[in-house]
Formats: C-alpha cells, structure tokens, sequence
C-alpha cells in the first residue's frame, strides 16, 4: 500500500468513526430534546446551576425516571443545586403534593420519597384517599397523628399554593418536567427514555457552564 492509498484509508476510517459516534456525543436539538422558556425564572442560589425536577407521584413516567435521576443525584457535580418539586396540573395531584410536603416538613422524605412511588405504582395503594394514607404512614412506623396534623397544616397548604403557581410559571403540560437554571425545560416525553433524558440534563447543565 502507498502512502496515498494509507491516507485514503486513514480517512475513510476516520468518517466512519465519526458517522458512528455514539449518541451521547449528539449535539442537542432545541425544539426536539429541550426548549427555551418564553419567560425564564430567577433561581435561588446563582452561585449554582438549578436543577428542578417536576413530578407527580402518580406519573408512571416520573416512576420510571426517578431511579435514573436518583444515580445520577448520587454524584451531582458541584456546581449544580437539586430540588424536587411536586406538580400540580389539575385538583386531582393535589393530595400527592401534599404528601410530599408533608414528609419534607417531617424530615422522612429520604425514606419515604421512594416507598411512596412504590406504593402507588408497585403495590397499587390508592394514596389519594386520606384513610387509606395514614394508615399507609402508620405502617411505616410514622406517628400517624403526627403526619396527620402536617398533611393538614397551613405550611403545606402554602407549599401546595406555591407549586401550583410554580406549575404556571414553568409553561408545564406535563410530567416528568425538568428545569435547568430557570431557563431550559426537557422532559420524559422530549428524551425518549430516560437514560435519554439524563444525557440531555448533563447536555444542558454543560450548555449552561459554557454560557456563563
């Protein structure tokens, strides 16, 4: 083989490395995995990247990607803050809100964040009825009265109240719903599964470095 031919090979196995790239290495697409709030929000902390997680207890999706985003929270980066937000579309994901308050409130949501997903969607416990709902909690070893007297308070009706208006803010139609530094949304729907949906997180989290 010549050194011309050796080149000519060389480079068509260089575009072929590169039409092959995996998908991870895919530039994203504004419009398809992630869009642009009309009206972006002010985060809290601007020394850190916001994260914000919309969800809904009972979203399938949001089960679906909750131990996906629970690896990747295991090693945030250090520049990026978290927070779970539950949200509120319509009456009926009120009480899952309020659950979610409530154990925050208690300080139990490290333990009871995941056994509340599994609850719902694993053994088909219909949490949205109040007695149903604590004594769920009192099996789980909660003071019940407790739990009950939070689930109720004025603090998580104002959490509730925030949510929702938080819902409007962020232009949510649905759940999971992921907001980065207040500006950029993708969601379960946009990233295909939700190994897809990380991989566009960690797309946008590097857009936003590059930005600032």
């Amino acid at each position: 083989m010549n050194r011309y031919q050796a080149v000519a090979v060389f480079f068509l196995v260089l575009s072929f490395g590169l039409i092959n790239l995996p998908a991870a290495y895919a530039d994203i697409v504004e419009g398809k995995d992630y869009t642009v709030l009309a009206k972006p929000q002010p985060t809290e902390d601007s020394s850190k990247i916001e994260v914000l997680e919309f969800f809904w207890y009972g979203c399938p999706h949001c089960y679906s990607l909750h131990p996906h985003l629970k690896t990747w929270l295991a090693n945030i980066p250090g520049d990026v803050s978290f927070q779970y937000v539950p949200a509120i579309l319509r009456p009926t994901w009120v009480p899952a809100a309020k659950i979610f308050y409530a154990i925050e409130a208690m300080g139990i949501a490290g333990t009871l964040h995941d056994k509340v997903y599994d609850a719902i969607h694993r053994d088909k416990i219909d949490l949205n009825n109040e007695s149903v709902l604590f004594d769920w909690i009192e099996k789980q070893g909660i003071d019940r009265k407790k739990f009950e007297n939070t689930y109720q308070s004025f603090a998580v009706q104002n959490q509730v109240s925030r949510s929702t208006q938080m819902s409007r803010q962020y232009q949510l139609n649905g759940v999971p719903t992921l907001i980065i530094n207040g500006k950029y949304l993708t969601s379960g729907r946009m990233g295909g599964s939700p190994q897809d949906t990380i991989k566009t997180l960690e797309a946008l989290l590097e857009k936003v470095r590059k930005e600032k």
